[in-house]
C-alpha cells in the first residue's frame, strides 16, 4: 500500500452540517487503515467546542469518545489530530487572545494528538496586521502543543475570488508574509485554484510553493458536500485521472469526506489507486472495482445506474415520485449487512436528512 511520510494521506472530518456519530468515525478508521492512510483529523464545523465556543474544554463524555479515536488510531497506525478554529479571538485583547488560546491548546494537549490544526478558515479577513496576527497566534499554538506536526489554515486558503466577496479584502502581502514569517516547520493547507477544486495544476502548487517557501498541506475538498448547490448530490466517482501527478508535490494530502461517511469511502479509496498506480490510474476501473468492493457486488449495479443522477442531477431536479421509487430500490440492501450503511445513507439522503448549514458560506 501507499505509504510516503513525507506526503502522508487522509482524511480530516471538517465539514459543516450533520455531523458523523461516535460509532460512524469509529468504523471511519477502520476503513482508513485498511486502504493504507495515514490520519484522521477531527474538526467538525459542529462542535461547538473547537468552533464558536472554542474557549470551553469539551464535557467529559466527548473527552471520553475523543481519547478512545485516538487510542483506535494508534491501534491501527493511524496519526490523530486535532483542528481548533478559533473564531473571533481577534475581539479580544492580544493579552486575553494569547491567554485563552495557551489554554485551549493545553487542554486539547491532554489528548496527546499527533497533529494539531489551527485553522482561521471561514472567518473574517479584512483586518490590518492579519498576517502578523495569526503568525503570532500559531506560533504560540506550536509552543503549547506536544503533537509531532503542526498544520495552520490560513483566511485566505485559495486564489478563488469568492473568499474576498465573503470574508473580506485580503490584506496586501498577506500569503508572503505567512510565508516568510511562519516556522518553516510549520504546514499550510491550501485548497487550490477554487475552494472546491477539481484538479490541482502541478504550475500552480509550484507557485504556491515559492510563495509559502515550502510545499502546500492540501486540503482537498472532494468528495465534500455540505455547500448549498452541492448538498444535494452525492460525489461517488472516483478522483480524476490528474490525481496521479500529485506524488512528491505535496507535503500532505487531507481529504474532506461527505456528510454521509460510508459513501464518502468510495471516492476516498480511489486517492490511494491514484498514488499507488501513477499513470496507470484509471478512475472509471477504480470506481467499478470499489463500488463492487465496497459495498458489494448486489449493489454495484444500482451504483452504477444512478451514478449520473446522484452525482450530476441531484435532489434538486428529481420529482418526489422518482425520490419514492428510488427508495424503494436501495431498501432491499438495508438488510444486507456489507451494503446496508451505503443504502440507509442513500435513503436517508432522499429522504431530506441531510440539510444544508447555512453557516457554510463557500460553494
Amino acid at each position: 500500500m501507499y505509504k510516503n511520510p513525507a506526503q502522508p494521506l487522509g482524511t480530516i472530518e471538517g465539514f459543516f452540517g450533520k455531523s458523523w456519530s461516535w460509532q460512524e468515525r469509529s468504523d471511519h478508521l477502520q476503513f482508513l487503515a485498511r486502504y493504507g492512510y495515514d490520519f484522521y483529523i477531527y474538526a467538525p464545523k459542529s462542535d461547538a467546542h473547537l468552533r464558536r465556543h472554542w474557549q470551553l474544554d469539551w464535557p467529559a463524555e466527548t473527552q471520553s469518545e475523543l481519547q478512545k479515536l485516538r487510542h483506535q488510531c494508534h491501534t491501527l497506525g493511524l496519526h490523530f489530530g486535532i483542528g481548533l478554529s478559533p473564531l473571533d479571538i481577534y475581539r479580544e485583547s492580544r493579552e486575553n487572545q494569547h491567554r485563552s488560546l495557551r489554554q485551549r491548546v493545553r487542554q486539547i494537549r491532554s489528548l496527546q494528538p499527533d497533529i494539531l490544526c489551527i485553522l482561521f478558515d471561514d472567518m473574517r479577513g479584512d483586518l490590518p496586521q492579519l498576517a502578523q496576527l495569526q503568525l503570532d497566534l500559531v506560533h504560540l499554538a506550536a509552543s503549547e502543543s506536544l503533537a509531532h506536526r503542526l498544520i495552520f489554515c490560513p483566511s485566505y486558503y485559495s486564489v478563488d475570488p469568492v473568499l474576498e466577496k465573503v470574508f473580506g479584502t485580503m490584506p496586501e502581502g498577506y500569503w508572503q508574509a505567512l510565508g516568510k514569517g511562519l516556522d518553516k516547520a510549520i504546514d499550510i493547507f491550501w485548497t487550490g485554484e477554487k475552494v472546491c477544486s477539481p484538479e490541482y495544476a502541478l504550475t500552480h502548487l509550484h507557485r504556491v510553493r515559492e510563495l509559502f517557501q515550502r510545499k502546500p498541506f492540501l486540503w482537498d475538498n472532494y468528495p465534500v458536500n455540505d455547500g448549498a448547490i452541492k448538498s444535494s448530490h452525492l460525489h461517488l466517482r472516483a478522483f480524476p485521472y490528474s490525481h496521479h501527478q500529485l506524488h512528491n508535490q505535496l507535503n500532505g494530502h487531507a481529504i474532506n469526506p461527505m456528510n454521509q461517511p460510508w459513501l464518502s469511502q468510495l471516492a476516498i479509496a480511489s486517492l490511494i489507486a491514484a498514488y499507488e498506480q501513477g499513470a496507470q490510474y484509471q478512475p472509471q476501473q477504480t470506481f467499478d472495482r470499489l463500488a463492487q468492493e465496497l459495498p458489494g457486488n448486489t449493489m454495484a449495479v444500482q451504483l452504477h445506474q444512478h451514478l449520473g443522477l446522484f452525482q450530476d442531477q441531484g435532489l434538486s431536479h428529481m420529482s418526489d415520485a422518482q425520490k419514492l421509487a428510488l427508495i424503494e430500490i436501495y431498501r432491499p440492501f438495508t438488510e444486507q449487512s456489507q451494503s446496508a450503511p451505503y443504502a440507509q445513507e442513500i435513503i436517508q439522503w432522499l429522504s431530506g436528512e441531510y440539510v444544508f448549514d447555512p453557516a457554510c458560506l463557500t460553494e
